[in-house]
């Protein structure tokens, strides 16, 4: 089955609510203030479904002065049902969600000219020449058809359903990552914490794990409904209920759910953006900006020019907002739409401007390539790909496609990161430089990944091999050693190095990874050679990274028993008057292994003899 959602849109009292009505049976003005007023206050929904298609109907206000629900709802419509009165024609808020309608790109647009019974059809006929002509302003908006009716004429009302189910499929870009803003929050009695919202891509099933981006919490799904019937998942421009299990934080309109680890908030994001109206922005300038159905209060930078129509900004908020790749938005100022567009670049790279406005014009044109190519120049260390879902909405599998296509680069598939080809030889020389200082270094390409942070394991394979290659280094079990140097037992020579530094490190010695890191030893070969040390009881661990060796430890035992033969006893606080460089983590260390001689007994925080 094909799901739409279509959005109402038009003048304040031009009937889009009865119009509903009449096709779902649904009466959307629930709210008691919505009854009282006569008008549509926030977003109602309803359904309309024959064997094959379904279609979603968010009915939104038409009053000026509640706009901004209006956009709320815009954002997830794949089509749109513009609502005019036959008598009255556009009118002010009909021209505004035209407006709001172009801005977001929204593709088909249904006409309804309402109230129909109550004009000629010489009017009629006027009024659709009229409109025809009117709507040829909207470059991104088509009409599908324009359709008198009346409410009270039932087979007006089956011709509209008709051309409703009609409406071509909707061709999303879709990378399959999960979205939902939420536009209603609630609790119900024995149920729980209830959101509604529309899936804007991907899908979501009973007992998925998602999360709540702005408040970085994730929460079970427990139940799933559409058009009030429980289902086990729901698909991208369906309406969906979604009953979420202990939220610790107030969930409300706004809040963006996906799935963990994929979109990261930030303080700034670049656009393109373009007025309405022939309005100009001025850099520097507050708007509200409209996103999904969150709101935000962002101020307008402009990268090249004090004022403009249309072209590139960064918009910068107070707050983390989290977006992604040509996520359409609207701006407004006092309540009137003024701009909108598109968000290019969602992560807030440190870029600097001359490489910023060519990366923001490819993002503008969809050449990943070229944009791939940018940001791989302007991060030296790596750049990474796992992010590929928000900041170019595309899938990893498709990402590396492109960075397939793009000359001189090392591509990490495994940990999906891209390097510049010449980083490779700074990356050779680092590496070889630690054997020349340490022609003992036996290092793996994991240890010497975790050394050169910057560097992926991948990227150290593929230099190490260059190396081998040149018989500047020798694998040897897994390790790379330096070939010149005759090792005729490497464990025993990684175990009396060891050894050597805990010795003299006495009662304050160095941590395993530090040991490790300082003598170039390959994590796992250090691990087995303080095991092997500690069988062979030449050291003794005291807790996890505590090893000390047992000459120096039992010096320090045979003083602190001397201590309590002199003092009578020995704590914390007098242990650490004889011995002031060491730290609470030894002192504790050392009484507890003091607890271990059969003739010392613990009373209270004291060790005495028995």
């Amino acid at each position: 089955m094909r799901h739409l959602i279509v959005g109402t849109a038009g003048h304040v009292d031009h009937g889009k609510t009865a119009l509903i009505k009449a096709l779902t049976g649904f009466e959307g003005d629930t709210l008691a203030e919505e009854k009282k007023r006569g008008i549509t206050i926030d977003l109602s929904f309803s359904n309309l479904q024959n064997a094959e298609v379904n279609i979603a109907f968010v009915d939104v206000p038409g009053h000026e002065k509640l706009i901004k629900n209006m956009i709320a709802g815009a954002f997830g419509f794949d089509a749109s049902l513009l609502v005019i009165d036959a008598n009255e024609g556009v009118m002010p808020q009909t021209n505004e969600h035209l407006e709001i309608l172009n801005l977001l790109k929204i593709p088909h647009v249904i006409i309804a000219l309402t109230k129909c019974d109550l004009a000629t059809k010489e009017l009629l006929e006027e009024r659709i020449k009229e409109v025809e002509s009117y709507m040829k302003r909207f470059e991104n908006i088509s009409i599908s058809t324009i359709v008198p009716v009346s409410i009270f004429d039932e087979s007006s009302v089956e011709n509209l359903k008709k051309r409703l189910y009609a409406l071509p499929q909707i061709e999303k870009p879709s990378n399959g990552l999960f979205r939902y803003y939420v536009d209603r929050a609630f609790s119900l009695s024995g149920v729980g914490t209830v959101v509604t919202g529309t899936v804007l891509d991907g899908e979501v099933t009973v007992g998925d794990k998602i999360f709540v981006t702005e408040h970085a919490q994730e929460l079970t799904v427990r139940n799933i409904q559409v058009h009030d019937k429980d289902v086990t998942k729901a698909f991208s421009s369906q309406r969906a209920a979604l009953n979420l299990q202990n939220p610790k934080v107030k969930l409300s309109r706004g809040l963006l759910l996906s799935k963990k680890g994929y979109i990261r908030g930030f303080n700034s994001v670049d656009v393109w953006m373009e007025s309405i109206a022939g309005q100009h922005i001025e850099h520097n300038t507050t708007l509200i900006l409209f996103i999904g159905t969150k709101q935000i209060e962002v101020k307008i930078l402009l990268y090249d020019e004090a004022i403009l129509s249309k072209g590139y900004a960064k918009l910068q908020s107070k707050e983390k907002i989290c977006l992604v790749f040509d996520e359409p938005f609207i701006l407004s100022n006092s309540g009137r739409i003024v701009a909108g567009g598109r968000v290019l670049n969602p992560i807030n790279d440190p870029i600097k401007k001359r490489v910023k406005l060519p990366l923001l014009e490819a993002l503008h044109k969809h050449d990943f390539q070229t944009a791939f190519t940018l940001l791989v120049s302007t991060h030296k260390r790596g750049f990474g790909l796992i992010s590929s879902n928000q900041r170019f909405g595309i899938g990893h599998k498709e990402a590396l496609g492109f960075a397939k296509e793009i000359d001189d680069i090392f591509i990490d598939q495994k940990g999906l990161l891209l390097y510049p080809e010449k980083v490779k030889k700074e990356l050779e020389e680092k590496i070889f430089t630690i054997y020349v200082k340490n022609p003992h270094a036996m290092l793996s390409a994991k240890s010497l990944a975790l050394k050169i942070t910057w560097a992926s394991e991948t990227l150290i394979s593929e230099v190490l091999q260059k190396l081998c290659d040149e018989k500047k280094l020798l694998l040897d079990n897994g390790i790379y050693r330096d070939p010149n140097i005759n090792i005729n037992d490497m464990e025993t020579v990684i175990r009396d190095k060891m050894f050597e530094v805990l010795n003299e490190g006495g009662i304050t010695p160095p941590a395993p990874y530090n040991i490790y890191d300082t003598l170039d030893i390959d994590r796992k070969m250090g691990d087995t050679a303080l095991k092997k040390l500690t069988v062979a009881k030449k050291v003794k661990r005291l807790e996890h990274n505590l090893f000390v060796s047992f000459e120096n430890l039992t010096t320090l035992m045979t003083h602190l028993k001397q201590i309590i033969e002199k003092e009578g006893y020995v704590d914390i606080k007098l242990f650490k008057v004889y011995y002031p460089e060491l730290s609470r983590k030894y002192l504790i260390a050392y009484l507890e292994y003091l607890d271990s001689y059969t003739t010392i007994k613990k009373e209270g925080l004291k060790r005495v003899f028995l």
